[in-house]
């Protein structure tokens, strides 16, 4: 038993930070279940990016989701000004007992500062105004022995001496009602019911994380040529939505196209009726994972171990590159990246092929 362990029964409220990603947030999810889990009398409040709230919104261990727009930026100094007044006043109002900080970011270390919580955790980094920020500090695994981010997360936990079990450690993702019905509505028009399809998302905020546009056609051709139902996604960005033309324009047979049409609920939603899931390191990709929709998924220069679908069926492809993962922007910082360039068509027909059989059986 740690020496310095919360003793969580003597705390009321408790504020984790993520300022990241859609999907860096979304792989917070199991700690907010854990904790609950542990500490059932707690109000577990999220502070997030506003983009990324829809992560954890409707979560059920998650009493409140606080926002910071990235756009307060531009609104210039006195509305920069009041627009985080506002926030410091909304979480002071909170009274706080414990803070998890679970990025670098030194917003957070402000922040539990400024609301004067006694309790609190952050990653162990150097820097005297860090150190003297917190009460308590986890370590994270080296590169060359990269653990999940999940488990990253939940070492934070770990630290202040609540120990979840393999129960505990699942994403927790909830579309909600309306997204629901959203997407039954939308697979309906199409003649898509159950899962009867494969859902390919093939882009990635990060260019240097996409695949070969030439072969993501051939693949859905083959698909399509061997029977298969193909629903395609991406975020409604025009710089996505421009490779998914590219992508489609060749084929003779379009599948599904919802890209640029769905909300991030609505996302899982759809995925969440998939037989499987196709696509790169990306949010889409865990969202998948958070649904349990088997996924097979892309990495190049990103970390397969860091990053992979979460506790779903899932078969990684990549190359036998010695670089990776080496986490640039494309080999030479060029945006392309040799190590995902050179997967064949056939390696992921292969990987589909195998999960789709895999998951057959077992449900047989």
């Amino acid at each position: 038993m740690l020496k310095d362990a919360i003793d969580l029964s003597a705390l009321r409220r408790v504020l984790v930070i993520k300022l990241r990603h859609h999907g860096d947030v979304l792989l917070t999810s199991p700690l907010f279940g854990a904790l609950k889990n542990h500490a059932p009398h707690l109000e577990i409040d999220a502070l997030v990016y506003h983009d990324t709230a829809e992560m954890l919104t409707l979560h059920p261990a998650i009493a409140q989701v606080h926002t910071i727009d990235r756009n307060w930026k531009h609104a210039g100094l006195s509305g920069q000004f009041r627009y985080e007044w506002r926030l410091l006043a909304t979480l002071w109002e909170r009274h706080y007992d414990l803070v998890i900080h679970l990025t670098e970011h030194n917003r957070g270390a402000w922040l539990t500062r400024l609301l004067d919580v006694r309790n609190s955790v952050a990653e162990k980094r150097r820097g005297r105004f860090w150190r003297k920020s917190f009460s308590h500090f986890y370590t994270r695994v080296g590169r060359g022995n990269a653990r999940h981010m999940v488990e990253s997360h939940l070492d934070a936990l770990r630290r202040i001496g609540v120990y979840p079990d393999e129960a505990q450690r699942r994403l927790t993702l909830v579309p909600g009602a309306e997204a629901e019905t959203f997407v039954e509505q939308m697979l309906s028009q199409h003649g898509l019911h159950g899962q009867g399809f494969i859902h390919i998302h093939p882009p990635s905020r990060w260019l240097f994380k996409c695949w070969s546009e030439e072969k993501m056609t051939a693949l859905i051709a083959q698909l399509q040529a061997e029977g298969q139902r193909v629903v395609i996604s991406a975020a409604p960005n025009s710089d996505e939505m421009a490779m998914v033309r590219r992508i489609l324009a060749p084929l003779a047979v379009m599948p599904v196209d919802l890209s640029g049409q769905l909300s991030l609920k609505q996302l899982a939603a759809l995925s969440a009726r998939a037989k499987l899931f196709v696509g790169v390191d990306s949010a889409p990709m865990h969202i998948a994972a958070a649904m349990g929709t088997p996924a097979v998924a892309l990495f190049g220069p990103s970390g397969d171990r860091e990053w992979g679908p979460w506790l779903t069926p899932h078969r990684i492809v990549t190359s036998g590159h010695s670089c990776r993962p080496c986490g640039n922007d494309g080999c030479g910082g060029g945006k392309v990246s040799d190590c995902l360039a050179v997967i064949p068509v056939q390696t992921v027909l292969d990987a589909i092929h195998e999960l789709l059989d895999h998951e057959r059986s077992g449900a047989a």
